[in-house]
Formats: C-alpha cells, structure tokens, sequence
C-alpha cells in the first residue's frame, strides 16, 4: 500500500537555524556544514499515524524549508508564493536569542495565510492582537523555537513566559531545542511526544476530517486580516 504525502512548510526570517533543524527532524543527526536557502530546499520524514494503535499507518511528510529573504519585491513574493499552495501544516520557526524573529512570525504567518503580503521588516505595535483569527485557522501550526542552549540561564524564565504568549497567540503548542543536540527530540520526551501529535493532527486533518472546507489549499480559505498586533 502505497503511504501518502504530507506537505508542511517551515517559515522565519533568514538564519534562525531551518536547514538545521529539518535535518534534524528528517536524519535524526546534526547539520555539519549549514549553508543559506535559495528558494526552497525539501527534505522527507516518515511518521507512524496513531503509532502503536490499530489504526496505525505510516505517512511521508516532506518538509519544505522556504528561504527566508525578506523584502517587498514581487519576485521575491511570487517566488514564495508557489511552495504556499497545498500546503496541510505549517511549521513557524524562531530563533529563541533574537526577540525579533520572533516578532516577525506574525507578519510571515500574514504572507502564508493571505499569500498577498511579503514580509518588509518587524512589526512592532501596542494594539490588541485578534488571536481569535488563529483559533479559527484549519491549518496546523507548530512553533519551534531555536539556539536554546545559547540562552543565559539567568534569561530562560523571562525567554519561555515570552514564547508561551507566543503559542497562546497562534493557537499552537510551542517546542524548543538546541538542533545541534538530537537529545532534545529524543523518543520519550515532551518535545518528541508534542511533534508526534502536530504531525497526527496534520494528517487527521487532511484525511480524515468531515468537513470538505477544511481540506488542503489556501485559496477557498478565508482572509485573514491583523488589526494590530502586539508583543511585550
């Protein structure tokens, strides 16, 4: 029986540790040498669905790690544009050291769910955010958060209460590692436990939900629009 194919896309700035953190996810081994993604590199993990279960079946979910290139121009943005369609999860990827990457998931997050805004820079705002539009979204998000280990302890509570809005505000649950130390996903763990269940709810999504409107692909979704946004 031939398995089928999951499509997820990894989002965030430029140098928050993607390629890094899909070898990781698909190889189970550490990144020796990782260069800048031009365009969009894919790579392939496979996943028991509902592992040890009788409805136990295994998937291939290729992971599609988009270059993170900022700017307003239009091919820039019709480039991204092609790998938004099909997509059934998103991956949303921050580096744990830089408050700003993380402030820019918002605007990449606008990019994907829209595909009719190119991220220009940081969006930095006072107002109230509507987290009520993401507890809508049909497509799963996972955020990921990197360079753990370069956190000084004496920073990790005040870096973890900030990632923990951060989820609330997507509507996702939230895991963070070190790509260079393959024990943080190691079997048994919260991390490993949290990406087996994202990867189960993707599939869950795509093949099994009732409701036809809730199927794979951007177009027929609707827009979703940020009044303001805010990140303390």
């Amino acid at each position: 029986v031939r398995s089928q194919i999951i499509l997820l896309h990894l989002l965030s700035l430029s140098g928050v540790g993607k390629s890094s953190l899909v070898h990781l996810l698909c190889q189970n081994q550490v990144l020796g040498n990782p260069s800048w993604t031009v365009g969009c590199s894919v790579d392939v993990r496979v996943h028991d669905y509902k592992e040890g279960t009788p409805e136990e079946k295994t998937f291939y979910i290729e992971l599609w790690d988009v270059g993170g290139s900022v700017g307003s121009a239009s091919s820039v943005k019709s480039t991204r544009a092609v790998f938004y369609n099909s997509v059934n999860g998103i991956i949303l990827v921050h580096d744990l050291t830089n408050k700003k990457s993380s402030q820019n998931l918002y605007r990449w997050s606008l990019e994907a769910l829209n595909k009719d805004s190119s991220p220009t820079g940081v969006i930095v705002s006072n107002g109230d955010y509507d987290a009520e539009q993401f507890a809508e979204n049909p497509v799963p998000l996972l955020l990921i958060g990197t360079k753990f280990d370069q956190i000084p302890e004496n920073k990790r509570n005040d870096v973890l209460t900030r990632t923990a809005f951060l989820s609330e505000d997507f509507n996702a649950e939230e895991i963070n590692l070190d790509c260079t130390n393959p024990r943080y996903l190691a079997a048994g763990t919260s991390n490993a436990v949290k990406l087996s269940r994202f990867f189960d709810k993707v599939i869950e999504k795509r093949y099994f939900t009732r409701d036809p409107s809730q199927m794979v692909g951007f177009t027929d979704r609707k827009r979703f629009n940020f009044k303001s946004l805010h990140y303390d």
